[in-house]
């Protein structure tokens, strides 16, 4: 499969899977309802051209690698210090989803993240030897 098609199939599945992650998170009252969900979107937006607009280019290997990062520390925030929210997800309905897309949105941003940095380095090594 051609790097580029993996990275938009990785990419996509994160920026899905963080939808329902923050969805969750708001739900539960572990995130604020209201307007400041605008800048989520926003950033999902951008995440989202990236993915589907500028993924030949090299700023959309560094937005993807950006945002994809920051995506692969979603679990690591919620399941260090006090776990889950402090055991509130724990003995909840839903806990199984809840963890099952920081699982997911860990695995699928964490590959994003190499594959990015991957077309990133195949990037530089071609420019380089021009």
């Amino acid at each position: 499969m051609k790097h580029n098609v993996m990275l938009t199939i990785t990419s996509l599945l994160s920026i899905l899977f963080l939808t329902f992650h923050h969805a969750d998170d708001i739900r539960r009252g572990l995130a604020p309802g209201g307007i400041v969900n605008l800048v989520v979107v926003f950033i999902l937006a951008l995440w989202l051209y990236a993915t589907l607009a500028l993924v030949e280019r090299k700023s959309g290997h560094i937005i993807i690698l950006v945002l994809s990062l920051f995506a692969s520390g979603m679990p690591v925030v919620h399941m260090t210090g006090v776990g889950l929210a402090g055991g509130k997800i724990t003995n909840s309905t839903g806990a199984f989803f809840f963890v099952w897309t920081l699982i997911a949105l860990g695995t699928t941003a964490i590959f994003s993240v190499v594959l990015s940095a991957h077309g990133l380095w195949k990037r530089l090594r071609s420019q380089s030897m021009l």
